[in-house]
């Protein structure tokens, strides 16, 4: 009788235990999570930009600005390369993972350093890294203030705006380092493009 009474109790303690849990963390946790969220809707739904109620993108994900085949469409600020999929696909995203002594790497790197050079009249020593490497992510948003200055002669030009308007434009969408001294300054590419479609050529 008395091994049974303590069976018994301990089915109980392991009942109520569950019991307990899956209030907790089934229900009151993820009300607490989703009532957090909605302080913040933006970023909870992904920080989606949208335009006229549609959605073009989001400020967390890349995205290209090609033709069909691929290459740059010179009226645009470009992004970084992208290694995810066929290119910032969120479902692939990843790296290329290839060491610095791949010749597959060497010379993807050797090739935009050529097409960017030509593309935006420039010295390809001055090519700054970000335009010719993927993120480790390869969803990166961002690229720095070096290489969205350095597009800008060919947007205004394509776009027939003056130079110092698309200067003043990409300067106004720097964002500083994190606390003011972790990370580097960023430029968000689809925001900056955006912006960059309301001006008048």
């Amino acid at each position: 009788m008395s091994s049974l009474r303590g069976t018994t109790r301990q089915y109980w303690v392991a009942i109520r235990t569950m019991i307990i849990f899956t209030v907790v963390l089934g229900i009151a946790y993820p009300l607490v999570i989703t009532g957090i969220g909605l302080l913040a809707p933006s970023q909870a739904n992904g920080s989606l930009i949208k335009i006229g109620g549609k959605t073009v993108g989001s400020a967390l994900i890349g995205q290209s600005f090609t033709d069909a085949k691929g290459n740059a469409l010179a009226q645009w600020f470009q992004s970084r390369p992208s290694a995810a999929g066929t290119g910032y696909d969120a479902g692939a995203s990843s790296g290329s993972n290839q060491g610095t002594e791949s010749q597959t790497l060497i010379k993807a790197i050797k090739d935009r350093k050529a097409a960017i050079a030509a593309s935006d009249n420039v010295d390809p020593a001055s090519i700054p890294p970000d335009a010719l490497t993927a993120s480790a992510s390869g969803l990166d948003p961002d690229i720095s203030p070096t290489y969205a200055l350095e597009q800008v002669d060919r947007v205004a030009t394509t776009r027939h705006l003056p130079t110092a308007e698309v200067t003043a434009l990409v300067n106004s969408f720097i964002v500083g380092r994190e606390l003011g001294y972790i990370g580097d300054p960023t430029v968000n590419v689809l925001e900056l493009n955006i912006a960059l479609s309301k001006l008048k050529g």
